[in-house]
């Protein structure tokens, strides 16, 4: 069996593509870091020899337009190339600005169609929130998401507060089983209020998904939870797995079985 390929994107203010190729290696994948004129420059080359494409947070461009927008600028120029990707049964994930530049490229919630229609803005409580909070997964839609439960990541961002523009269109994504990950309260429930949740989203909504499953964004950062001991509590309590990883995994899995 060829070892499934992951190609991670680097933008100027990217600063999480190191972790996530690092990730992507430990549950088996062969990984590389593109710039993002190198892929522009060579779409096919790069994405022809991948299985898993990855857009990392950070701050690509400095967000100087707002969170994603010039990378989702540049990444529409290939829209057609990523529609494609996915088409063929491979897969994308988008963490924290990643989640922000798919949203703006039109990758989410629908790849095929294109447009814009949901969009993560400014947290409600007007600054940067950096801390650890608990998700569920309320849909196993997601190919990176295998059964529901209850996760504990940490979240690093200005921007992440998960809107829609308008009713029907949150309403189609619950209805499709896209709202896929939500933030929650230490009863399991759905985080109305911060810290629980960190920004303010809509219906407490930290993670999406594309109608086929193989898209998957998400405000939470999977790759800073690969080791127990990146948990802060993990003297104090007893960690069982680095969660984190559970992502990259269910990844590798899909890949690994569908090229069989």
């Amino acid at each position: 069996m060829v070892t499934p390929r992951a190609l991670i994107l680097k933008a100027p203010g990217s600063n999480c593509d190191v972790e996530t190729a690092h990730a992507c290696r430990r549950v088996g994948f062969e990984a590389e870091v593109v710039p993002v004129r190198a892929l522009l420059a060579s779409p096919k080359k790069h994405l022809d020899a991948a299985q898993l494409f990855i857009v990392p947070g950070g701050f690509s461009y400095g967000d100087d337009l707002g969170s994603g927008t010039v990378c989702g600028n540049e990444l529409r120029k290939i829209r057609d190339r990523l529609w494609d990707f996915v088409r063929t049964g491979r897969l994308i994930l988008g963490i924290c600005n990643g989640f922000q530049i798919l949203t703006r490229a039109g990758l989410l919630p629908d790849p095929m169609d294109g447009r814009q229609t949901v969009s993560l803005t400014f947290n409600d409580t007007g600054r940067y929130e950096d801390r650890w909070i608990r998700l569920k997964v309320v849909s196993t839609r997601s190919v990176f998401l295998t059964e529901p439960a209850t996760i504990e990541l940490p979240v690093a961002h200005a921007e992440g507060k998960f809107v829609a523009k308008d009713a029907n269109e949150l309403d189609l994504l619950k209805r499709n089983g896209q709202v896929v990950l939500q933030y929650v309260d230490a009863e399991g429930r759905p985080a109305a209020r911060h810290p629980d949740n960190p920004n303010g989203s809509t219906d407490a909504i930290a993670g999406i998904c594309d109608a086929s499953g193989r898209v998957l964004g998400l405000m939470p950062h999977p790759e800073r939870f690969q080791d127990v001991t990146n948990h802060p509590e993990w003297t104090r309590r007893r960690i069982e797995e680095p969660q984190g990883l559970g992502f990259f995994r269910n990844a590798f899995r899909y890949l690994a079985e569908a090229a069989k």
